[in-house]
């Protein structure tokens, strides 16, 4: 009895080591994709960022309206394609993830970073962005992006 108890915490000590190097791997690709998403926002390059995303992704900002009431605000991700891609080259656009906060299993992630947004060096906003991922079993593609956005209280 005493050699089946052992054997059995052994296997679960290793199922779990093992399921937690699974979940450290989906944690670590799933942040990839954000980081690289952001690499081809900072360059302007619409190519790396179309690598990154789902084509029937969906962008949300979470903003105050002008009666001051929260609202969401949907976003083409065709039109925010075009924008990036029409930026004028000297325009700078700068947006610094501060930390992440990852979940993740092998096919689905979620992501919360919060950021500040800088426009030429200068200071725009802070805010937050939530990412959903889903892995189609060869790379992390963004299906979702949330996110606030605000002037004041940022630190």
């Amino acid at each position: 009895m005493r050699r089946f108890l052992i054997l059995f915490f052994l296997f679960i000590s290793c199922n779990t080591v093992f399921s937690q190097k699974e979940i450290d791997a989906n944690q670590k690709n799933a942040k990839q994709t954000i980081l690289d998403f952001f690499e081809g926002f900072h360059k302007g390059d619409t190519v790396q960022i179309k690598s990154t995303i789902d084509p029937n992704m969906a962008m949300q900002t979470i903003s105050k309206g002008k009666d001051g009431k929260i609202k969401t605000v949907q976003t083409d991700i065709r039109k925010f394609l075009e924008i990036i891609h029409n930026r004028s080259k000297d325009q700078k656009w700068f947006e610094k993830l501060l930390s992440f906060k990852i979940d993740a299993d092998a096919n689905i992630a979620q992501i919360w970073t919060p950021y500040e947004f800088y426009v030429n060096d200068q200071f725009s906003h802070c805010g937050v962005n939530i990412f959903q991922l889903f892995n189609n079993g060869t790379t992390w593609k963004i299906i979702a992006i949330a996110d606030t956005r605000k002037r004041e209280g940022c630190k």
